[in-house]
């Protein structure tokens, strides 16, 4: 049977089963797809409908936050936009919460994170709500002003949808998180209209291995979603900006020194973002967190206009040639009249985007890091090519500095270089700038990692060991759930029991192994068999003798608390084959080695491609 009538067939079965009209559809479909077509085929057909499903999220919320954004600021003039922006975001993080807190009734924050959460931790499996929550909760959120991106969200999106069809139809881990990274992937394409950049982005932040049997699927959902953001949406990209300022090889030198300078920013943005973070989380009380909230970036919107929202008109207009756009409706407007003040207005508007961001999540709100990011980048690169030129003998483009300082934050704040490159690179229609974007984006990067060893995704979830990696061994490690091999069917003894308690409670065991527990089923110590065996015989001891006479005590305890890598520790400094697991004090049951050893090569072949 051909590609095209498998397809088509499926198509009817999904149709069917989505409208009810056959009993049993899901496993007609799956029951035929099994007989009928081989594995990789399916992967691509899904792959088709994860691109043209996230590549329709992406669009539909993309034209949600602008219709939103316009509605609330049509008709307004510049002595009294002050005011009105000071109001709105405080509203959006307001209706965010509400329609968290009451409908959704789960944490949304920090789409990404949570992607990688699901890969690692969860067996690629998102939760329904998903496929529609993060994008509602943003549309509130960035609509009304609140200073952070729709990326992180539409990425959450897509990839739950992957997730969810994945799971629906009862694939394997290894299946699921290849659906998830499509979606993720389609997601990208679409709000960027940015194929390659959609498929970088999986590889790079996602961290999914680089083989032929994923890159086809993942290059599939990003060209049809990219080609449903441009059916929908026209040609018009983010920043809609071809490069009229050549690349000239003199300024190599300062390409590095914004590789420096972007990869410090980076560093800034990461820690002054959790930082932020962390403190707003701090506020027990919801009212008030909300109340500090929406007051601090209230203030800061009312100073910095170009702090509402995400961003992009701003950068737009820098890209334009309207650097005075940067102070308009803004108190200081008169500061377009001196330079070095200028300067110092810009500089603390891309340095107090990433407090603005922070401050929008912290309180409430849902958004990314992506749109932040390309902002900080921008304004940043603008605002050392407006230094370098004040020095005499010196000048370089704004416009080149402002898109590659996109590229050089993305590299350092998600640590994905090529991500950058590429985005840039495509959204500007062409690889002019792409020697100054790999310089910039590879010396960011380097500068960054010297600091800090993660990016702003993952930071969090390797503190807590929790984040899957391309090597092969840690990622099924990070994956391994050590406590479903908990064995809990092994006889327990008490320290007053006999020897002859024991004989009886060997007799009936099938392990070499005792645990001896205390009248609070604390554990004192384990009995082994091989210390009794030379006794066990003897009747004239089985009254004499007791069992606290005859337990010693572990070589080592495994706490629920510990991670694979801490149990694993465990076992090779002891040498021991079975180590007993205790919460705090109490006996839970012993880890066995060759339990540990089996469920390594179930996940291994999980992970493994065919």
């Amino acid at each position: 049977m051909s590609f095209h009538h498998s397809s088509i067939r499926i198509f009817l079965y999904f149709c069917a089963a989505m409208t009810g009209k056959k009993k049993n559809t899901l496993s007609r479909l799956i029951l035929w797809r099994t007989r009928h077509i081989p594995p990789r085929q399916f992967i691509i057909f899904l792959s088709l409908i994860i691109g043209m499903l996230s590549g329709l999220a992406a669009v539909i919320l993309k034209n949600i936050i602008h219709l939103t954004e316009h509605w609330l600021t049509q008709g307004l003039h510049v002595e009294q936009s002050n005011y009105i922006y000071f109001l709105y975001p405080a509203l959006g993080i307001f209706l965010t919460w509400l329609f968290v807190r009451f409908v959704v009734r789960d944490n949304i924050s920090h789409g990404v994170a949570r992607v990688l959460y699901a890969i690692s931790k969860r067996g690629s499996i998102l939760k329904p709500h998903n496929t529609y929550s993060s994008m509602v909760a943003s549309a509130l959120t960035i609509g009304f002003g609140g200073s952070v991106g729709s990326e992180a969200p539409i990425v959450l999106t897509g990839a739950s949808l992957g997730s969810s069809i994945g799971r629906w139809l009862h694939l394997n881990y290894k299946h699921r998180t290849l659906l998830l990274g499509c979606g993720a992937a389609g997601a990208i394409a679409g709000i960027f209209k940015a194929p390659i950049a959609g498929v970088v982005f999986t590889l790079e932040i996602l961290m999914l291995d680089l083989t032929l049997a994923s890159i086809v699927p993942l290059l599939i959902s990003s060209v049809t979603a990219a080609v449903v953001a441009y059916f929908l949406m026209g040609q018009g990209v983010l920043f809609n900006f071809n490069i009229t300022d050549p690349f000239l090889l003199k300024d190599i030198p300062y390409y590095i020194l914004l590789g420096v300078f972007t990869g410090l920013v980076s560093f800034y943005f990461t820690k002054i973002s959790m930082k932020v973070e962390s403190t707003m989380s701090s506020i027990g009380n919801v009212w008030l967190r909300l109340l500090t909230g929406g007051l601090v970036l209230g203030l800061f919107i009312f100073a910095f206009p170009p702090l509402f929202g995400e961003g992009y008109t701003t950068v737009r207009s820098l890209l334009n040639g309207n650097v005075y756009t940067l102070v308009a409706n803004s108190p200081f407007y008169f500061l377009k009249d001196y330079t070095g003040w200028f300067l110092l207005y810009v500089a603390l508007i891309f340095m107090l985007k990433v407090v603005a961001m922070a401050v929008t999540n912290g309180a409430g709100g849902v958004g990314g890091v992506f749109a932040p990011s390309l902002f900080t980048g921008g304004v940043s690169g603008f605002f050392l090519s407006r230094l370098l030129n004040l020095i005499p003998g010196i000048e370089v483009s704004d416009v080149n500095f402002s898109l590659v300082g996109m590229a050089g934050l993305m590299a350092g704040v998600m640590h994905a270089p090529l991500t950058g490159i590429f985005l840039i690179a495509e959204i500007t229609g062409g690889y002019a700038l792409l020697i100054p974007l790999i310089l910039t984006a590879t010396v960011s990067y380097l500068t960054i990692v010297y600091f800090e060893p993660y990016s702003i995704y993952t930071k969090r979830l390797a503190k807590r060991g929790e984040l899957i990696t391309h090597d092969k061994d840690h990622a099924v490690l990070t994956l391994m759930d050590w406590r479903r091999e908990i064995e809990k069917d092994l006889l327990t003894v008490r320290p007053d029991d006999t020897l002859g308690d024991l004989v009886k409670t060997i007799s009936r065991s099938r392990r070499n192994l005792f645990p001896v527990l205390g009248k609070d089923e604390s554990l004192l110590g384990v009995v082994m068999l091989d210390n009794v065996r030379e006794i066990m015989f003897n009747r004239d001891l089985y009254d004499k003798v007791k069992v606290r006479d005859l337990m010693v005590s572990p070589p080592r305890y495994i706490y629920m608390t510990d991670t694979m890598e801490t149990v694993l520790r465990k076992f090779n400094e002891s040498g021991a084959w079975n180590l007993p697991v205790l919460n705090r004090d109490k006996y839970v049951g012993v880890l066995s080695k060759s339990r540990i050893f089996a469920a390594y090569r179930r996940v291994l072949v999980q992970v493994s491609e065919e």
